[in-house]
Formats: C-alpha cells, sequence, structure tokens
C-alpha cells in the first residue's frame, strides 16, 4: 500500500498526522492562507430578472471577457496579463480562472436562489473579484456533486470546498498534498470519496480511491500517462490513460484498455445523464487523430468512432441529450450517437482549420450551455451559437479580440445550494 497523502507543511502542525484536513480559509496569524481573499466580492446590488441570464467567458493574449450567452453582448472586459485557463466553479455563476499566483475568482455576474417550487433570478456586472486560491502552478478544476477540488501541479496539493461557499472568506476546505507533485487531478464523490492522480514530475502512472478519512481504498499502477477525468451515469468516473482508461464504478477499478499498443485518451467528457463518456483517440504522439472513444461505464466496453476529418482536444462536448459534439478540420460540427456510435449530423461552423504545434495558441473551443453549442472561430474573430438539436447557427457575432479559451455557465440556481427560506414570502 502506497503511503497516505501528505499534508502541507502550512497545516501539518495543525492537523498532526491525520491526512486529510478540514480547515478554515481565514488567514493564521502568521498570515499563512490557502485561500488569499478580501472579503466576498463587492458588486452594485443586484437586479431581479425573469429568467436565468446565462454567461459566457472568453479569454484573449491580455485579458477576459464576459457575454451574455442569449445576446452574444460583451458585458466586461478586465485586463489579466498571461496565458490563463477558465473553468466553470461549480455553482452556475463563477468562474475560476487559472492564472499566475492560483485559481483567481471570476463573477460571471447571474445567478438564481431557489425559493420552493420556482428560483428567483438576478443580474450584476461581471468583474474579476480579489479572491485567489494560491497555488504554484494551478491546473485541473473539477466541479461535481455540489463540491470543487482544486489540483495544485507545482506541489501536489489538493484543495476541496462547498461550491456554494466559492466567494466565502470563512469557507471550510479539505486540504491534502500528494505524495509527489506533478500534473495531476483529484475528484470528490458525493459521499467524501476521493479519486487522486498518482504521479512524480517525470511520469504519471494510476490513480488511488481514498475514503472519506483519506485512507486508500483501491489502486491501480496500470494507468499510465493519467489525463483528463470526467463523470458519469451513477457517478462513474472515467481517467484517460496511454493505453486506454480506468474506471471507478460501484466501489470498484477497472481497467479498459485500448485496442492499439498506443492507445491514448487524454481528455474524456461526460454527462452524469448518460453511462456513456466521450473521449479523444490517438494511434502515436504525433497523431492528428480523426478517431474518437466511446465508453460504456456500464459495461466497461470501448469502441472507436471515426469521424470524416481530425480535431483537437477543445473541440469536444456533449449536448443537452447526451449528444457527443466533436468541431473537426472541416469547420463541421459533429453531433454523435453515443449509444449507436454513429454520426447523425454534420453542422457546417466555422471555415477549414488546423491545430498548430503549440496548444496554447487560439484553436475553435466548443462550450455547450442550455444545449446551445458555443464555437470560437479565432481566425476570423468569430463566435458563434449553433442550435445542436435544429442545427441552426441562430446566432453569430464579430469579436474585438482573438479568443482564445472558452467557458460558460447557466446563471441558473444551484441545485446544490442550501437557502432557508423560513422567513420569506411565497412568490
Amino acid at each position: 500500500m502506497r503511503p497516505l497523502p501528505s499534508l502541507s507543511r502550512r497545516t501539518a502542525a495543525v492537523a498532526a498526522a491525520l491526512p486529510i484536513l478540514l480547515v478554515a480559509a481565514c488567514a493564521s496569524d502568521d498570515g499563512d492562507q490557502a485561500a488569499s481573499s478580501s472579503s466576498s466580492p463587492a458588486s452594485a446590488e443586484p437586479t431581479e430578472v425573469g429568467a436565468a441570464s446565462p454567461r459566457l467567458a472568453l479569454t484573449y493574449d491580455g485579458g477576459i471577457q464576459v457575454l451574455d450567452a442569449t445576446t452574444l453582448e460583451v458585458l466586461a472586459d478586465e485586463s489579466l496579463e498571461g496565458f490563463n485557463r477558465l473553468n466553470p466553479a461549480g455553482d452556475d455563476r463563477h468562474f475560476l480562472v487559472s492564472t499566475q499566483g492560483g485559481f483567481q475568482l471570476l463573477d460571471g455576474g447571474a445567478w438564481g436562489e431557489p425559493h420552493g417550487d420556482h428560483a428567483h433570478y438576478y443580474t450584476v456586472e461581471p468583474e474579476l473579484t480579489d479572491v485567489m486560491f494560491d497555488a504554484e502552478k494551478p491546473g485541473h478544476v473539477v466541479a461535481h456533486a455540489g463540491r470543487t477540488v482544486l489540483f495544485d501541479d507545482g506541489t501536489g496539493e489538493v484543495t476541496a470546498f462547498d461550491s456554494a461557499d466559492l466567494a466565502d472568506p470563512d469557507r471550510e476546505m479539505l486540504q491534502f498534498s500528494t505524495p509527489e507533485a506533478h500534473h495531476g487531478v483529484a475528484v470528490e464523490l458525493e459521499d467524501g470519496r476521493m479519486l487522486v492522480s498518482e504521479g512524480t514530475e517525470d511520469e504519471r502512472t494510476g490513480v488511488r480511491i481514498l475514503d472519506a478519512d483519506g485512507e486508500e481504498i483501491a489502486a491501480t499502477d496500470d494507468c499510465p500517462a493519467v489525463h483528463g477525468e470526467t463523470v458519469a451515469a451513477d457517478e462513474a468516473i472515467v481517467i484517460g490513460c496511454e493505453n486506454g482508461a480506468v474506471l471507478y464504478a460501484g466501489g470498484e477499478l477497472t481497467k479498459i484498455a485500448s485496442p492499439d499498443a498506443y492507445g491514448r485518451i487524454g481528455n474524456q467528457f461526460g454527462t452524469e445523464d448518460s453511462p456513456i463518456v466521450l473521449g479523444d483517440y490517438e494511434r502515436s504522439a504525433e497523431d492528428r487523430s480523426s478517431t474518437v472513444a466511446l465508453i460504456d461505464t456500464t459495461t466497461a466496453q470501448l469502441r472507436l468512432v471515426d469521424l470524416p476529418a481530425p480535431y483537437w482536444y477543445r473541440s469536444f462536448a456533449r449536448g443537452a441529450d447526451g449528444e457527443g459534439l466533436v468541431l473537426t478540420y472541416d469547420g463541421a460540427l459533429q453531433v454523435i450517437d453515443p449509444v449507436s456510435g454513429t454520426v447523425t449530423r454534420s453542422i457546417p461552423v466555422t471555415a477549414p482549420w488546423e491545430e498548430s504545434d503549440d496548444w496554447q495558441d487560439p484553436h475553435p473551443n466548443v462550450v455547450v450551455v442550455d444545449g446551445i453549442a458555443y464555437v470560437t472561430e479565432p481566425a476570423a474573430q468569430m463566435l458563434h451559437a449553433v442550435d445542436v438539436a435544429t442545427g441552426e447557427i441562430w446566432k453569430s457575432t464579430q469579436l474585438d479580440v482573438v479568443p482564445n479559451e472558452l467557458s460558460g455557465v447557466s446563471g441558473d440556481a444551484d441545485e446544490h445550494a442550501d437557502h432557508d427560506h423560513d422567513d420569506e414570502h411565497d412568490e
């Protein structure tokens, strides 16, 4: 059995030998803190609106823009130097920006509050807040079951907290460190179990499952070059490997082997309403692949599907009904039936494009919010909104920046948030 996760130095003195620690995020007397923030983000008075207001965020060289996902109007433009990455934060309102110094909280400015059998919806001006979760090298952000988990590739530190408490300076956080720093990932399940990657700076080899007390209950080393994660129906987790994938379902780890000696699945796209996961698939490290993988988490079977043209890893998404979506080099959005494994529709969206040798260069991104697929076209500085159900491009807009990464939030009520309405009206 491998050594249990070790606490980071700043928390070890508090928790003695415990493998996992529940701590408050507020600063200690010496100023050391896991997440630096002045307070909850200060904004103007919210405006109540009649429905959810979905938001998009896109990065460009020098900043981040927040857009109204319905009108594609730019609502805010925040300066931020460096190569910045975007992740939905888990509460349907905020984004976490992987930037210099850590994960910085971006307020999309739209949210809902459940109230009995309905919800109330509000908007404020979007803003890049002062809330920062410190990280030497901010990596993966995974939001699931009302919890948000951050992985610091520079230290191996894992930080988890309630997604609803993102902007709360007194949030409670679960923290521990992996045995060695690596480009890793962690996923927390509803009952507190945690899947954590295993690796070093030089190689990544497998995953471990920890129970709610931090004790190892399962592990595998048969996952070279661990990368990517997704959660499917019934909390089945799929992790990508250079020789296939690893499935954690029903309390067991199962290896799903690639049909090729080198068959890398590095990025997976699941939905909690479908047992089938969509993934990329490469037969060599230099492969510009036109093949994708479908993994059935109920049978642990992998099926390969050939597309009309190659793709790159950020041109994937899942539709509202579980469809697989892949924007290929020919500029078409391929709609895949995950059950039959067939391409059911090919929607022309952008001009033909190709992946460059530098993955940080702007490339087309695909993000789905409320059944609409948003597709960036960096070469033309365009953003397109595609109705997946009809195949119609119902809106396109010219941007004044070259878009790089794209992310979206629904602006809806967070189903995991706890709201007390005992003293409120019934409207």
